[in-house]
């Protein structure tokens, strides 16, 4: 996969709620070889919020994360993200809030650090703000279910 025009056409459609959006993002994924890493994280990403099932979600959420290792700090730069390193705490968020779900608690603290250990990665801005304020309640949801 050489562009990124169809990937960020899934994304959009995904992310308007478009009937086929979903649909459009695995198709897009059907396209992506090994050496697509920066497609795939993006849309095991996407993907993740589309699915239905809890341990699909998570599945995906892992794919993100294990592609997201793979890339090059530039590597988003095609779709406006200027540092991949700012993706991953909301990858390891994202992970975490699954995990905690299923009741994998010690994964879901483990994502958390991660995602903490990562946070300076994140800009000044709404975006920022959002991944930060998603992890401070992922760490008091954690708190409440304290050593479970």
């Amino acid at each position: 996969m050489s562009d990124w025009a169809g990937v960020i056409e899934a994304v959009t459609r995904a992310q308007q709620g478009e009937p086929g959006g979903g649909e459009a993002l695995l198709g897009q994924w059907a396209a992506t070889t090994d050496d697509d890493a920066p497609q795939r994280c993006v849309l095991a990403h996407y993907l993740a919020d589309r699915v239905p099932e809890l341990a699909d979600e998570v599945a995906w959420d892992e794919v993100a994360l294990r592609e997201h290792a793979r890339l090059g700090d530039d590597a988003l730069v095609a779709v406006g993200i200027p540092s991949a390193r700012g993706m991953a705490p909301s990858l390891h968020l994202n992970l975490a809030d699954g995990y905690l779900r299923q009741g994998r608690t010690a994964e879901a603290r483990a994502q958390l650090e991660a995602g903490l250990a990562t946070v300076d990665a994140l800009g000044d801005d709404g975006y920022g703000a959002m991944v930060r304020g998603g992890l401070e309640r992922l760490a008091e949801r954690l708190a409440q279910v304290g050593d479970a």
